[in-house]
């Protein structure tokens, strides 16, 4: 997977096509072969800009809006052709760097993630600075054409399995807080790189401590200018937010993206299950229905689907839903025509934070006293199922034990709520002088 140097410093430009759907459904006639290696579709996936067409044409995108590659991921999935990699590198990172990277971070960052050579990580909590991001305190300091990097992150999703991260670190204390953070790429598999798992009450552990010790970053891998990172942390933020708000919408189930994962000398077809037209008819017809039908559906099996308040309960939890999807429309109606909606992200990020929470609730009201019972292992999920008969009830436990993490990951609902009372309504922030004053000064967290 050698690239020449012109290659890694040039990127094609991707026309927008007027009917996206059309387009690459055609595309995917000529180019989709399933004895393509992973790594061989991914390249030509993400180099045509299919594998995240929301970037900017001259970032391995196509320039469409969220609803129309959202409505482009469906096709690939209906098509049967493997869908793009997966995780917080298109998520997260090629947004933010391609809206603040050179031209050549972004032919060398951005390429290797749309053709899932990296897998990427975030390094921004610290256990002194989660709601309060800009208090932290994790110093890189420039070392030549490297900076060395030393502190502690926290709450890092699939660390275990990036090859880079999104880290910001502070670059100059004598200035206010905000300005002195920079926003760099970092190479994970290195010495000073310590990653360890944080078991979460569910029984996974998808979260991670990073410990960083005098860990190097090539200065020419400093996003947005040093000390500009905040502005590039926004940017990730605001990507974050978006897309969770959005849910998920990948194509067809497949392969996880890095050099870690070791899937990408798989066969690309073996990662596809066989299209079925009836089966596929099925699927279109169930994406068309409600979210909530899961647990309509899981209501009726446990006879109470005429319980008033469940009822009552399903029609608000189908109600956020609608309001999710219209809240889409309207983003993409104002962006066609050239406006944008201010605080939409954050919105979308506090409905999501509601509709799981009722989710939650639901599903252990409909199990009720059983809802007390949890496997956290194989074996207990096995030994569960069994005695209880209910194979739903892993799923709903699983699911109730998670809810608390969504209102609290990508900033609080606490932070969504002063961020549109600030940004979006123009009310004033509470005072303090954390804008001015330079950080060595401040109170730290503890």
């Amino acid at each position: 997977m050698a690239m020449t140097e012109d290659a890694l410093t040039t990127v094609p430009v991707n026309e927008t096509p007027a009917d996206p759907v059309a387009a690459v459904r055609a595309w995917l006639e000529e180019n989709w072969d399933p004895d393509l290696t992973v790594a061989e579709w991914w390249q030509r996936l993400g180099s045509e800009g299919w594998a995240s067409p929301i970037l900017p044409n001259a970032a391995f995108g196509r320039g469409l809006s969220r609803s129309d590659s959202v409505a482009v991921m469906r096709e690939i999935g209906r098509f049967g052709a493997l869908g793009p990699p997966s995780g917080l590198g298109l998520l997260l990172a090629a947004p933010s760097i391609a809206t603040h990277g050179t031209p050549k971070q972004i032919a060398e960052h951005v390429r290797d993630i749309v053709t899932g050579r990296r897998a990427w990580c975030q390094l921004f909590s610290e256990p002194g600075a989660g709601s309060d991001l800009a208090g932290l305190t994790t110093r890189a300091e420039q070392d030549g054409e490297e900076y060395i990097v030393n502190g502690q992150k926290v709450w890092t999703s699939l660390g275990q399995t990036a090859d880079m991260g999104m880290l910001i670190a502070r670059t100059n204390v004598d200035v206010p807080k905000h300005q002195g953070i920079s926003w760099m790429a970092i190479d994970m598999a290195q010495p000073g790189v310590e990653i360890r798992p944080l078991h979460e009450m569910t029984g996974h552990a998808m979260f991670n401590e990073v410990f960083l010790t005098d860990a190097r970053v090539r200065a020419v891998d400093v996003i947005g200018g040093v000390n500009n990172g905040w502005a590039v942390t926004n940017t990730t933020l605001q990507a974050e937010r978006a897309g969770l708000g959005a849910g998920g919408s990948g194509g067809a189930a497949g392969a996880q993206p890095g050099t870690i994962s070791k899937q990408l000398e798989r066969r690309a077809g073996d990662l596809v299950a066989p299209v079925d037209p009836k089966k596929a008819a099925k699927r279109a017809t169930a994406a068309s229905r409600p979210n909530n039908q899961m647990l309509v559906d899981f209501a009726r099996s446990e006879g109470k689907l005429d319980d008033p308040s469940i009822r009552q309960d399903l029609m608000r939890l189908h109600t956020l839903n609608q309001i999710g999807s219209f809240n889409g429309q309207r983003t993409k109606a104002m962006r066609e025509a050239g406006l944008d909606i201010p605080g939409m992200a954050n919105i979308s990020k506090l409905l999501m934070s509601d509709t799981v929470r009722l989710t939650r609730d639901l599903g252990m009201q409909i199990l009720g006293a059983s809802g007390t019972l949890h496997a956290y292992t194989d074996e207990q999920r096995t030994s569960l199922n069994a005695a209880t008969g209910n194979p739903m009830l892993g799923m709903v436990t699983g699911t109730a034990l998670y809810a608390q993490a969504p209102p609290i990951y990508g900033g609080t609902d606490q932070i969504q709520r002063n961020i549109i009372g600030e940004r979006a309504l123009g009310l004033p922030k509470e005072p303090n002088d954390d804008r001015v004053r330079p950080f060595s000064e401040l109170p730290k967290n503890v």
